[in-house]
């Protein structure tokens, strides 16, 4: 099964693909995970990316869909999650031409729907484990008094993105609604899209998508 989630900064995309993975052994396909993990591989692709990169360009489409393709291209009965990408309508064609061109299909796409305000409410409260990237929040789930992490069980550091205030998540939150909103009208239109409450218990939101892939 081959999913999309959508939704803006905080929606809680990440987590929910993280237990996606874990129980039903998919692959987290995050753009910036991607690009991160060609540009350290040193494979003709990885070094087109540490170029583009090193020039301060923005990584093109088609480079994108190159990274796509290779993972598609692996042994994954599970399924892939696409995490951040596609971004635009051109994207979504792109990717849609690359899965068919594989002989693949997309079988869902899930809107993380969220209140601005209280996402932002969310994200400036919020601290990531260095070492796996467990999310706490200051208010729902804080930061371990002993500094372990309940997650990979390690004592590491706790760290907020620079970005993660008021002022940045709205242009954040703009950017997205500008880029995202076609999408929205896109895979609706070719009656793929479900929606689920993003900022509800992380356990609820689990089983609201866990009854979108499973009807």
């Amino acid at each position: 099964m081959n999913i999309i989630l959508l939704g803006p900064p905080g929606a809680g995309k990440g987590t929910q693909a993280r237990h996606l993975v874990e129980t039903r052994n998919m692959v987290q396909l995050s753009t910036g995970d991607m690009l991160r993990e060609a540009k350290s591989s040193g494979s003709e692709m990885g070094k087109m990316v540490a170029d583009v990169m090193a020039r301060g360009d923005l990584v093109t489409d088609e480079i994108v869909i190159g990274l796509i393709r290779e993972k598609l291209e692996g042994d994954n009965k599970g399924g892939f999650i696409f995490d951040g990408f596609p971004r635009t309508l051109e994207q979504a064609d792109a990717l849609g031409q690359l899965m068919d061109e594989q002989g693949q299909t997309l079988d869902a796409v899930i809107e993380m729907r969220v209140d601005d305000a209280a996402l932002v409410d969310r994200i400036t409260a919020r601290s990531t484990c260095a070492g796996c990237g467990e999310v706490y929040n200051d208010n729902t789930k804080p930061v371990p008094a002993d500094g372990v992490c309940t997650s990979c069980g390690e004592k590491k550091e706790f760290t907020r993105r620079a970005d993660d205030n008021e002022e940045s998540l709205k242009t954040r939150l703009m950017a997205y609604y500008k880029q995202t909103s076609p999408l929205i009208g896109y895979y609706y239109a070719k009656e793929m899209l479900s929606r689920v409450d993003g900022l509800g218990e992380i356990k609820a939101v689990q089983g609201e998508i866990a009854g979108v892939l499973d009807a």
